[in-house]
């Protein structure tokens, strides 16, 4: 269920109360920002909750340079590598460039290999394609304020990095990120897909309310985002 938040704001020198009722989500520190949170017929629970996972492919709504930025127009996974044949996995978000596809639990495996560093889910969807200089927008409620350990689902065909920012505010710098490519797998296309978590990978300050969060990718790419964990430590 969507929220509703209510802001109550007293105007000096007058006895005039002004209501300003927004739905969907608040000004606190969103700026002139125009993107919305994600919504579909499977998915409609508005900003993401913190603490908790920030699902990648969930990334706001408002299109190229306002809610993401891709290197190309085309979405690489949905419609592409995964072809058009009416399903949700298949045609998810099918016409936006930032690139989506989910993990496969087949035979022979795919995202289900014995080199994965941890266990991963079948038909999770995940942002692939990764290229230094893109990014995607979040718009999430933090109902804690408080000191946060960040954690990350991918894959990374090599080593890379990434960065965070909170209302368009870099809060990490460039993280690195550890290649998941593991020599004994012979398949050369499954080095994009051994899944790994790193629990501590960055730790970031958060104030209570809506806020904007932005994965950027930095340098190398070849990285597949699932989610990243929020984690209150205090």
């Amino acid at each position: 269920m969507k929220r509703k938040y209510l802001s109550i704001l007293v105007c000096p020198g007058s006895i005039a109360l002004c209501l300003i009722i927004i739905l969907g989500c608040n000004s606190n520190g969103l700026g002139t920002y125009s993107g919305t949170p994600y919504e579909d017929s499977v998915y409609g629970e508005g900003a993401q909750i913190i603490p908790g996972k920030l699902q990648c492919e969930y990334y706001d709504q408002g299109g190229e340079g306002i809610a993401f930025h891709d290197s190309d127009s085309v979405n690489s996974g949905s419609g592409g590598l995964n072809k058009a044949d009416g399903s949700y996995l298949h045609e998810f978000r099918i016409h936006e460039a930032v690139d989506i596809s989910y993990t496969k639990f087949q035979d022979p495996p795919i995202d289900n290999t014995p080199y994965n560093f941890v266990e991963q889910e079948k038909d999770q969807l995940y942002v692939g394609w990764t290229e230094p200089g893109e990014w995607t927008k979040y718009t999430i409620h933090v109902d804690k304020e408080g000191t946060y350990d960040l954690g990350l689902m991918y894959t990374a065909n090599q080593d890379g990095k990434i960065s965070f920012s909170v209302n368009d505010l870099d809060v990490t710098g460039p993280i690195e990120v550890p290649s998941t490519f593991v020599v004994a797998d012979t398949v050369a296309f499954r080095q994009w897909h051994h899944w790994n978590y790193i629990d501590k990978l960055a730790q970031i300050q958060l104030k209570k309310g809506i806020q904007t969060f932005t994965i950027h990718t930095v340098e190398i790419g070849s990285m597949n985002y699932e989610f990243v964990n929020f984690k209150l430590v205090n």
